[in-house]
């Protein structure tokens, strides 16, 4: 690793700051329910509450219930004896409710206190791929360069400002990556360090104890606890360990390194990306399953006989559970304004207006009419960007095979892709923020090709000047794009002529064909 360990830390948590004061910034703004909120932020205070998800006075999404919300009025769940008539069906994991609940109990039931977490795992996550990218770069300055590109997606930065589960699945994805990351390096330097002892063998040593996978594992059975996609990158990423422990001994000039992999590598891995997941995700349910307040819990039935009887019936109730979600996600084709396919999703065509006021009086911004607005979706410049990024690291790889292009591509096929099934086969109903755990790998793209415009340290000075230029104006106009966006964003209060000029096409306001 070239340069110095301190600006190794310093830089990327510098750039993780500016990132967290943009997040942070009027965080309570709006001071309404936003979009999905309206679920998230009453689930996550009934998992303090009771345990687990809990019906309201009304439906979820009950207007009356948002406002009573908003000012202060706690009491909005049911009252009953029986929980079974209390108990909320909900059709997500509970761990990014139980992250949202964390800000309710430090800071209270409300919006600042429901989006807290949320702000807090976006900056993290700025910080996590600033290391990430300087650790596949060898390059504090590309891995700066990452986390400010991220600091400035508007989509990362309406999500990591709004109380919704996938910023929260985003981060965990991210996390698995990024220990993943440091996995591999790690099983490379054992390799070597054996290698260098002069060991005779055929297949190569085992690598023992991997903290490191294993931590992966756990981030990725969180993913997954938050949102089942978090599966197609469990997937991903343990076919992309394996193929890496595979290259690893083959690097080395082992005889045999692809039966040293299966024989030593393919086990361990099998418990990391199986067991140590399952383990994670089921921890998550833990509220369902200590208390009586679950939806379809059983709790009388399971509690009736002894403690083996308990786990079995629990267990039951509890896959029961997960294919009645299953088979609302399978049927989940009702029509929303704001959805979209997802082979439109990398060009922004349809975002999501996660806030739109009406009514506002014209002196809320001195003009004939007034428009205050949180739009979910991407910086431009960075996304349009983004997809040239891919299509390089597409040619770098075939020509190249390099690792990092491959685990980025990789990756955005593993998020991306699966989408294109339920669309087609299933007409599901879908949004663009289904991209958000991407977003740090379209980046990681943009990143890797400027690396490749900026070249090697030793590269003619001409040619590294050509470079950074070309470079630093990117990062100029991707600066330049979210600062004329963050009015849209940040629900500021604009003319209406004013809003209109933010809108880049007719297609992010007007209603979506049917």
């Amino acid at each position: 690793m070239r340069g110095s360990a301190l600006w190794g830390w310093l830089g990327p948590v510098l750039v993780a700051i500016f990132g967290g004061v943009l997040r942070f910034t009027g965080l309570g703004r709006p001071h309404a329910v936003v979009f999905d909120e309206t679920y998230y932020a009453k689930d996550a205070y009934a998992l303090l509450r009771y345990g687990a998800e809990r019906a309201m006075l009304g439906d979820s999404d009950n207007p009356v219930a948002d406002k009573r919300l908003i000012a202060g009025d706690l009491d909005i769940f049911r009252r009953c004896a029986d929980y079974d008539q209390c108990a909320s069906y909900v059709a997500h994991p509970p761990l990014g409710k139980w992250m949202i609940g964390v800000g309710e109990w430090l800071f209270g039931m409300n919006p600042f206190g429901w989006r807290f977490a949320a702000a807090l795992v976006g900056t993290l996550s700025i910080l996590m791929l600033a290391r990430v990218a300087r650790r596949m770069t060898r390059s504090t300055l590309l891995g700066c360069f990452a986390g400010l590109l991220l600091a400035l997606d508007g989509l990362h930065f309406v999500l990591s400002r709004t109380a919704l589960l996938d910023i929260f699945l985003m981060f965990w994805v991210l996390a698995g990556f990024a220990c993943l990351v440091v996995d591999r390096d790690k099983a490379r330097e054992r390799l070597v360090d054996w290698w260098e002892s002069a060991a005779v063998s055929t297949t190569g040593p085992r690598l023992g104890l991997r903290p490191w996978r294993i931590a992966a594992g756990v981030c990725l059975g969180a993913a997954c606890a938050v949102k089942w996609s978090g599966v197609f990158f469990l997937i991903a990423f343990a076919v992309l360990a394996f193929v890496w422990d595979m290259g690893a001994r083959r690097a080395i000039g082992l005889r045999e390194p692809y039966r040293g992999a299966f024989s030593h590598d393919l086990p361990p891995a099998a418990a990391a990306f199986a067991a140590v997941p399952a383990f994670a995700y089921a921890l998550s349910w833990t509220g369902w399953f200590v208390t009586d307040a679950g939806w379809g819990r059983g709790w009388d039935q399971a509690t009736s006989a002894g403690p083996l009887f308990f786990v079995v019936d629990s267990a039951r109730s509890w896959l029961k559970y997960h294919f009645q979600v299953l088979g609302y996600h399978s049927g989940l084709d009702l029509h929303h304004p704001y959805m979209s396919e997802p082979w439109t999703w990398p060009v922004l065509f349809r975002p999501v207006s996660f806030h739109y006021p009406t009514g506002l009086p014209p002196s809320a911004c001195g003009g004939d009419a007034c428009s205050q607005a949180v739009i979910g979706v991407g910086t431009p410049a960075l996304w349009y960007g983004a997809v040239l990024a891919l299509l390089g690291c597409v040619a770098w790889y075939v020509t190249g095979r390099d690792w990092r292009a491959g685990a980025v591509l990789l990756t955005y096929a593993a998020g991306w892709l699966p989408w294109f099934y339920y669309a087609i086969a299933q007409n599901r109903t879908m949004y663009l923020f289904y991209m958000i755990p991407l977003v740090p790998f379209m980046v990681l793209a943009v990143t890797l090709m400027a690396g490749l415009l900026l070249g090697r340290a030793d590269a003619p000075p001409p040619r590294r000047a050509a470079g950074a230029a070309v470079v630093g104006a990117f990062a100029l106009i991707v600066l330049i794009n979210f600062w004329w966006l963050h009015p849209v964003l940040s629900a500021e209060t604009l003319t209406r002529a004013e809003w209109w000029d933010r809108m880049l096409m007719t297609s992010w306001v007007t209603p979506a064909p049917k």
